[in-house]
């Protein structure tokens, strides 16, 4: 199911992958800022969480859906994220299930600044740019601990904006995703496969939904 969303940055489209069987929560994932929902870590996840009983929206950002190569800025990106979850919110009524909101690198941020505004049980972020690349004095950890709700990262071992071990033990659950970049690349001589990478990645990210909706 293709739908779109009026936002004051314009139409942000959404896809559902339906959740396969009775449904848990809703999965709710916008892309970064140099590609879209054919990322794939968010390809495999639409692909593994419907299985586990998720209900999976990719939204791309209205940016994208107007066929614009550089993303606008951060308050911008937000106000085309917030009426897609109020939309998804709206959607839910009947069913009344958890709702998290995700994002892979800018989307995370997005994810993590718009957490409480919009509600949402929790947060996973995808790649999330702790810093730009060979610049740690400009952290944007306070972004990621604002988020307010209970979140998961998951970061490759290689990502240049900011490896697992960057992360403030106190802060959030991280995941480390072994021999991945910032786009969960593998290189071909790594000890892990891209195959494994990515079912690290939807298996932890699956487990972690579960355990946040009561279901170890």
């Amino acid at each position: 199911m293709v739908f779109d969303v009026d936002t004051p940055a314009g139409a942000a489209r959404v896809t559902v992958h339906r959740a396969r069987g009775a449904a848990r929560a809703w999965y709710v994932a916008s892309h970064g800022a140099g590609g879209g929902i054919e990322a794939r870590d968010l390809v495999a996840l639409a692909a593994e969480l419907p299985a586990r009983g998720f209900h999976v929206a990719l939204v791309e950002q209205p940016w994208r859906v107007a066929g614009r190569r550089i993303a606008p800025a951060p308050k911008t990106l937000d106000a085309g994220w917030l009426p897609v979850l109020a939309e998804i919110a709206a959607r839910n009524k009947r069913e009344a299930l958890p709702v998290f909101g995700s994002g892979r690198s800018a989307g995370a941020r997005v994810a993590c600044r718009t957490a409480i505004e919009a509600g949402v049980a929790g947060v996973v972020a995808l790649a999330f740019p702790l810093h730009p690349p060979g610049r740690p004095e400009r952290s944007r950890v306070a972004e990621l601990l604002g988020a307010g709700v209970p979140t998961l990262v998951v970061q490759g071992e290689r990502d240049p904006f900011g490896g697992p071990s960057e992360f403030p033990a106190a802060g959030p659950t991280v995941l480390e995703v072994p021999s991945a970049d910032h786009g969960f690349a593998v290189a071909k001589k790594a000890q892990t496969t891209q195959e494994e990478a990515l079912a690290l990645i939807t298996a932890g990210v699956g487990d972690w939904l579960e355990a946040a909706t009561g279901r170890e």
